[in-house]
């Protein structure tokens, strides 16, 4: 019998018990669609993880005051980080080929009828090439502003969105504690951080600037003490070569002794992130596996669904192999319409899948991403799953007797 004759019979009988086969195709539709945004939202995260690292810039270290151990040690050695500890990693860190100080405090910006709650950075310009954060508009600092505190800034876009709106902040001026402060430039947008903090929320001025024309980060605290200092690392030397000397340096230039807290920890941040990543591969492969359990289920649909047909069908199958019909297409014929309804269950779950994610990346805010290979590999694999549980029932159907199968019906 022809595999185009075979194909047409089995559609026939498809349409025959057309809401048997819907139902027997729901499992697929299921296991199908629950795959793809499994995998869609598991991708949506990777990429999203990947968007954060390059974001940080590479080869990024940041020092920052950290104290473990009970309340009597935090007492006894307070650390605190200052410009002199960025100027000695320069000098003195193998590995390390810059370095910014960054002060921090929370301030209301003004313009106008308009203003925003931020985050105020001070810090020098060697911040931005550091972190590789270009400009969308105007101009980083100059020394001579860096020097002598210009009362002068950089916003990013979310503050330039909700002061600015769609129009130009550059050379426009805002308020910040009650100071006049002038915009330069408009930092390109960052996106979100791996702590999930909006990067693009910040206003960064020169760090002479913060600390004695806006009073940050706040009356009382020594005026070389910084937030935190963030440094780059050789490409040749290794990051973890430049973690480990400017750990060594730290506990020398703050006098603590080995085997101590330090009161400080100096950070890899894609090193952190990179491991949310493995975090969320593992998470989204162990959804898919629960995914593909749907898939199985709806498998096991078609496997009872043809032994029903192969039942029903007895006497048909008698007939065609007393008049001549060879086992191999009575096989043929029933394994054909297993991966019929495989198939069209995976062609529609694929369009479920796709609706599904786009419903979740709208409704709940969650990242999607939809590779070429998603719906290739899912619908490969819904056309797998009807010929491993269709090939028992078509091996029965063509093991059947033929006086056996017309004395039956």
């Amino acid at each position: 019998m022809p595999v185009g004759e075979s194909l047409r019979d089995a559609v026939q009988s498809i349409r025959a018990n057309t809401l048997r086969s819907l139902l027997t195709m729901l499992g697929v539709i299921i296991g199908t669609g629950a795959l793809i945004a499994m995998l869609s939202i598991g991708a949506g995260a990777q990429a999203r993880i990947a968007a954060q690292i390059r974001s940080l810039g590479s080869n990024l270290l940041i020092a920052f005051p950290e104290v473990r151990g009970n309340s009597a040690e935090r007492l006894a050695r307070p650390v605190h980080l200052t410009l002199a500890d960025a100027a000695a990693m320069i000098a003195s860190a193998p590995g390390v080929i810059a370095a910014a100080s960054a002060l921090e405090a929370d301030v209301l910006v003004v313009n106008g009828a308009r203003n925003w709650s931020t985050q105020l950075t001070g810090t020098s310009v060697e911040y931005f090439l550091i972190r590789e954060w270009g400009l969308s508009a105007g101009r980083h600092f100059s020394r001579r502003e860096e020097e002598s505190g210009g009362k002068v800034a950089l916003i990013g876009a979310t503050v330039a969105a909700r002061l600015f709106g769609t129009e130009n902040p550059v050379g426009r001026e805002v308020r910040i504690r009650n100071s006049p402060v002038a915009i330069i430039g408009v930092l390109a947008e960052k996106g979100q951080a791996g702590t999930g903090r909006d990067q693009d929320n910040m206003v960064f001025v020169p760090y002479t600037t913060a600390r004695l024309r806006l009073g940050a980060p706040s009356p009382g605290v020594a005026p070389e003490t910084v937030t935190y200092i963030i440094a780059k690392a050789a490409p040749d030397r290794g990051i973890e070569e430049a973690r480990r000397s400017i750990e060594g340096l730290l506990r020398q230039r703050h006098r603590v002794a080995a085997g101590k807290e330090p009161g400080f920890r100096v950070s890899e941040p894609a090193a952190t992130i990179a491991a949310q990543r493995g975090t969320g591969t593992t998470i989204a492969w162990l959804l898919a596996a629960i995914a593909s359990i749907s898939m199985i289920v709806g498998g096991i649909g078609i496997l009872n669904i043809m032994l029903v047909s192969v039942s029903e069908r007895t006497q048909e199958i008698g007939l065609r192999i007393a008049l001549g019909a060879q086992r191999r297409d009575i096989a043929t014929l029933f394994l054909i319409e297993a991966l019929l309804l495989s198939l069209a269950g995976g062609l529609i779950g694929i369009a479920v899948g796709i609706v599904a994610s786009r419903i979740l990346a709208t409704v709940a805010g969650w990242p999607v991403l939809i590779a070429p290979e998603t719906p290739l590999s899912a619908l490969l694999f819904a056309i797998a799953v009807g010929a491993i549980f269709g090939y028992y029932p078509a091996r029965k159907a063509a093991m059947l007797q033929p006086a056996e199968a017309l004395r039956t019906g």
